[in-house]
């Protein structure tokens, strides 16, 4: 399905906003106060959403990183769309030693298509200075898709989201033309290396990726001005993965609310280090992160940007119990069925939250249904960039086309808002298949329908497909009309009924 742009928004091209996308990894829809988490304290990303318009109805592209991000990238959902898994490269490259410590020479996820444009290059062609720092997860390292080949002006982050698992990681990878690069680069973490990966030493280690790249972040906004438009993607890791937060006093505040607190053994494989106090360690991580985007608003504030910027606040998919996390003691869920990696609401369903004073309602809850292919075309509307999706289709290819629909009158507080038809994903790891029309919602997993009604049942716990076979039908029929088969990443259809 090929969506249009909604008509009658009033910003204009000459007005040119400022847009910062901030996407945390593995957050789940209740772990901030402002979605009703009772243990972590949230006070800017809830003042966020209290000066602007808090989404309940919010889907990521994918219930796992690489698939999710692709779907914001590319404007497809996961049926259409090249990365559809999290598929990684450079095991079987050749080792570079850090300290003690052999790294891949080749890290990175399966590449964007070359033949399909996506939204930083369009952001940068029509006159934004454009960046991102966190996870690339768009490409490995020397594919075609990086990057500096891919409409970013600078990065900083870990290209391979495997190596975003961790926190005090060997290198991050930069590409700041700046800085000499003329290709994205290595940079080694000198204080880090001389300790293990893995065992007690690696408590040693003080360069904690989150916090560099934060602060590369800041550095990028505070060098920005109101002459240039600016497209900033921060795609914090926290508080994905491995559960580890720097010694300090926000860590110790959490171990002091968590008297019983739980340890977790570790996974050598992995690289996940053992931890005690994880619950505060989960807690003090979100609260940094709630930090960051703290500071993030302050810092547009004091450049005089703020009431030019919108900002945007989102998670790529569900929670995650890796690394000894425990989504069940924070119901992370929000009382959702699923976690990452499932199609069910826990899985998919996300935290959205949109800001941008005196153009976006301030206080406002929105139950409008959407998905992250959808912000393509939304921020081309906020950015006063006509011609979706015409303008962006590849000629030489037929089958190229976009899946989303702005949803920046309903942002905008106007009437007139666009519908999706449905909603879809597919994810070939798990074997998953969803469908949401409406309030149904279709749930196939190796191939077997589930059908559920969330009006009435927002934890999927009654399959309704016996009582209603025709909208059982209509939906796997939706499936068949949405599914272009992928050589790499295979799933396994409904039968027809």
């Amino acid at each position: 399905m090929i969506g249009t742009a909604a008509a009658s928004i009033t910003i204009q091209a000459a007005d040119r906003p400022n847009i910062i996308f901030i996407l945390c990894d593995d957050m789940g829809y209740g772990d901030l106060g402002c979605y009703g988490q009772p243990y972590i304290e949230t006070p800017n990303i809830d003042r966020m959403a209290s000066e602007g318009m808090l989404f309940t109805q919010a889907y990521a592209g994918s219930p796992v990183s690489a698939p999710s991000r692709a779907t914001i990238m590319t404007g497809q959902h996961t049926g259409h769309t090249e990365v559809r898994s999290n598929r990684s490269y450079g095991k079987k490259s050749p080792r570079i030693m850090y300290g003690e410590t052999p790294e891949p020479s080749v890290v990175g996820q399966h590449p964007y298509s070359a033949d399909h444009i996506i939204l930083p290059e369009i952001m940068k062609a029509n006159g934004y200075a454009t960046a991102m720092f966190g996870k690339w997860a768009g490409g490995y390292e020397g594919s075609h898709s990086m990057p500096e080949t891919r409409g970013i002006d600078e990065f900083f982050g870990f290209i391979c989201q495997a190596q975003a698992h961790l926190y005090f990681p060997n290198f991050l990878n930069r590409y700041n033309p700046a800085e000499g690069d003329t290709a994205t680069v290595r940079v080694t973490l000198s204080d880090n290396i001389p300790y293990p990966i893995f065992g007690d030493g690696y408590r040693q280690r003080t360069q904690y990726s989150a916090d560099m790249i934060h602060k590369a972040a800041l550095d990028w906004i505070g060098r920005q001005n109101a002459d240039t438009p600016f497209f900033g993607m921060l795609t914090y890791t926290l508080p994905h993965a491995e559960l580890s937060h720097p010694e300090d006093s926000l860590l110790r505040y959490y171990k002091s609310r968590f008297h019983e607190d739980k340890t977790w053994g570790g996974k050598e494989s992995a690289r996940y280090n053992p931890v005690e106090h994880t619950h505060a360690h989960f807690a003090a991580m979100i609260s940094r992160l709630d930090i960051y985007v703290g500071e993030v608003l302050a810092m547009l504030k004091e450049k005089g940007l703020d009431e030019n910027t919108l900002v945007i606040f989102a998670s790529d998919n569900g929670p995650h119990e890796e690394g000894g996390a425990d989504p069940e003691f924070f119901g992370r869920d929000g009382k959702l069925r699923g976690i990452k990696r499932s199609c069910h609401e826990g899985g998919i369903r996300i935290p959205f939250i949109a800001r941008w004073p005196e153009h976006v309602p301030a206080n406002t809850v929105n139950d409008h249904q959407l998905a992250f292919y959808d912000l393509l075309p939304t921020f081309c509307d906020i950015a006063g960039i006509s011609g979706y999706p015409e303008r962006f289709l590849n000629p030489a290819d037929p089958d190229d086309c976009f899946d989303g629909i702005s949803f920046a009158t309903t942002l905008l507080g106007k009437p007139g808002q666009r519908l999706h038809e449905h909603l879809y994903w597919e994810f070939a790891q798990t074997d998953y298949m969803a469908v949401r029309k409406d309030d149904w919602k279709l749930v196939v997993k190796e191939g077997v329908p589930h059908l559920y009604d969330l009006a009435a049942d927002i934890h999927e716990d009654n399959d309704l497909s016996a009582s209603h076979p025709e909208i059982l039908s209509s939906l796997i029929d939706i499936i068949y009309q949405e599914h272009r088969p992928s050589p790499l990443f295979k799933v396994t259809l409904p039968k027809r009924q």
